[in-house]
């Protein structure tokens, strides 16, 4: 293809376009690591072997207990007088779904206390396009030709926001300090006393679990970054795609925020319907107003049918129990037996680190003094069958981006079997062994 995506920026046009295209054509055009993630796990889900081990994508388990529900909701929409039709056969206004969004409305307001409405909820397909919309209708090229940026306070940070603006580079990042705890642990922290917000940045956004990490940011944390937020007049964004109140696969203390200068995005992805493709955007009444014209330019609608397969979960409450009590146990264990299995194929020596675990579907690994690259190493993983995420593309944004760290870690999913991820993480220990020889 003729495409070399470094930093989140195309540095060559495509080699096989044939037509000429615009600069919004080659920034979205050009290949990124998103486009990567989601090509390896489609291409390994739909034709790999037996032996394949897919550690890459954030594909979430299938939870027995959820599938059930899955199932019945279906029943349920089939014999419904016109819930088929509700679901597949009719157009929802661009905002979504209005009983859908007056439920949700209702059960944080219930839940939590939050003064909102349906006017501060709109639906999107998906969640990855609502950071599409939420970050082009706040940062880039202004209306007096300067520029502006979403400013992350941590990283690393999601794959999927690098390359989402649609005038180049959209993000600043803040490296973040590293807290070694025990032999192998780390956590991130942000480094407050280097987060500075200069006139040109748009709003604050943050992961909460950090998709790639499972760092969730403290309560503390959050309240800081919010006020920091509200001073400067700008929103602060919060990813609760693995976050509270659902999907909660959330495995320390973690209380939901919100205020009205505060937006937040939810998924039905990891609560188990990641082919409805519906986000979830709280936040202000005007962004909302915003979001609900992009998507009627972009889309016409949104997809009805994880809307109409949730209603009456929301209307209900139970959503927040099935989370509780089925989803975040479930990864939890998960979590336990991954982490368990790679201090078995890592060992005693002291040249890993795995990050504190405290939400998501990921283990973070990061091997100081890596004599090959995160890229490197995903190359020589993937020729064993292992498909894991190079850490290098979660580092975006930064003044320095040869900083060595970015290229010594990597993203590795335990959502799969268990054995899956025990033989994965064991082949992993003897590709960096080999690659340290």
């Amino acid at each position: 293809m003729g495409v070399v995506v470094v930093g989140g920026e195309c540095r060559t046009a495509r080699a096989d376009m044939s037509y000429k295209i615009s600069e919004f054509g080659n920034h979205l055009g050009c290949g990124s690591g998103i486009e990567e993630l989601m090509d390896d796990l489609g291409h390994a889900l739909a034709s790999g072997g037996p032996d394949l081990k897919m550690l890459g994508g954030g594909q979430p388990a299938r939870i027995p207990e959820m599938n059930l529900v899955w199932r019945r909701r279906l029943e349920e929409l089939i014999e419904e007088t016109g819930g088929l039709d509700r679901a597949m056969t009719t157009y929802d206004p661009p905002k979504g779904n209005p009983r859908f969004m007056a439920a949700l409305a209702k059960l944080f307001r219930e839940t939590f206390g939050w003064d909102i409405g349906p006017e501060n909820i709109a639906i999107t397909p998906g969640a990855q396009t609502a950071f599409f919309f939420l970050f082009n209708l706040l940062a880039g090229r202004m209306e007096n030709g300067s520029r502006r940026k979403i400013l992350l306070p941590l990283v690393p940070e999601y794959i999927g926001y690098a390359n989402q603006g649609v005038d180049g580079d959209l993000f600043r990042a803040v490296p973040p300090m590293i807290e070694k705890s025990g032999l192998h642990a780390f956590k991130y922290r942000v480094d407050f006393d280097h987060l500075e917000i200069t006139p040109d940045i748009a709003a604050i956004c943050a992961s909460r679990p950090t998709n790639p990490t499972g760092n969730v940011l403290t309560d503390e944390e959050v309240a800081r970054l919010s006020a920091l937020a509200k001073a400067h007049n700008i929103p602060l964004i919060l990813d609760n795609a693995y976050g509270a109140p659902f999907p909660g696969i959330i495995f320390t203390d973690a209380k939901p925020f919100w205020e009205p200068h505060v937006i937040l995005t939810y998924s039905l992805s990891k609560i188990g319907l990641p082919g409805t493709r519906t986000g979830i955007v709280i936040g202000p009444p005007d962004i909302i107003r915003a979001l609900g014209s992009m998507s009627a330019i972009v889309g016409l609608s949104n997809p009805s049918t994880g809307q109409q397969m949730l209603l009456p979960l929301v209307e209900s409450g139970e959503l927040l129990r099935l989370s509780r009590e089925v989803v975040m146990p479930f990864y939890q264990e998960k979590c336990k037996l991954a982490r368990q299995a790679a201090h078995e194929a890592f060992g005693d020596g002291a040249d890993w680190f795995m990050h504190r675990s405290e939400g998501a579907l990921f283990l973070w690994l990061w091997f100081p003094g890596l004599p090959i690259t995160s890229k490197e190493l995903y190359q020589r993983l993937k020729q064993r069958d292992v498909l894991v995420i190079p850490g290098e593309y979660f580092f975006f944004g930064l003044d320095d981006p040869d900083w060595p760290h970015r290229n010594e870690c990597i993203r590795v999913s335990y959502a799969m079997d268990e054995r899956t991820v025990r033989d994965g993480l064991r082949i992993i220990a003897e590709e960096v062994a080999k690659a340290r020889e």
